[in-house]
């Protein structure tokens, strides 16, 4: 999708949509510049996947700074909340922009899906119709194992994100070597919750690459 086309598009479709505050009139902008549901879904799902790359890169610069807490032998204890405080916010920022990244997918998908249900009906060669609609089972199929890896990894984020926020409030008021000591006491759980958050995430990236290869292939 060519990015200047998609930014004109994309103009059209806000200015419409605050005059409108419809999603409709966001799809028929874009749709008036030649850019389709299918189009937006591609895109959208390349985003998602970017921002889950994000989160990642965030969610380990967290795990690496608890590392260095954990492993903290002398210094100044309060720059090292402030680091680890930082990394939490970024991690949380990351989280909230991956969960509005997946509600953005799931939208434009029931949009494409309803209008190609309802565009089965225009058929009058039985056979294409047939075809249509086999491809349209099959692409609800792909998106729907798509959409369940992003959800799995998205809940993830929040019990990790929970226990980051436990352990940035806790040094917060105990800027001491009792501090460190009780948050080393969890770090091990805490160590392997992000693990296995990262590895979850790797797995809905792969299926997003799929799916994407899938659409253009078939675009």
């Amino acid at each position: 999708m060519k990015k200047r086309t998609l930014l004109k598009a994309s103009t059209i479709a806000f200015t419409l949509a605050l005059t409108t505050g419809c999603q409709t009139a966001y799809y028929s902008a874009m749709e008036s510049v030649g850019i389709h549901k299918r189009d937006i879904l591609v895109d959208r799902v390349e985003e998602t996947k970017e921002a889950q790359e994000s989160s990642q890169e965030e969610f380990q610069s967290a795990l690496e700074r608890l590392t260095t807490l954990v492993n903290f032998n002398g210094g100044e204890l309060k720059e090292v909340y402030n680091q680890l405080n930082d990394d939490y916010q970024s991690s949380l920022d990351a989280a909230n922009d991956v969960t509005n990244n997946i509600n953005k997918v799931e939208s434009v998908a029931e949009a494409l899906f309803a209008e190609w249900t309802d565009e089965l009906e225009l058929y009058k060669n039985a056979s294409l119709k047939r075809e249509s609609a086999k491809k349209l089972a099959s692409t609800k199929r792909q998106f729907i194992q798509l959409l369940r890896s992003m959800r799995s990894s998205e809940e993830k984020m929040q019990p990790v994100l929970s226990s980051l926020q436990d352990n940035v409030l806790y040094l917060k008021h105990n800027l001491n070597s009792q501090a460190v000591t009780a948050i080393k006491g969890e770090f091990s759980s805490l160590k392997n919750d992000i693990q296995v958050l990262l590895n979850d995430m790797n797995k809905s990236i792969s299926e997003s690459n799929k799916f994407i290869a899938e659409m253009q292939k078939n675009g």
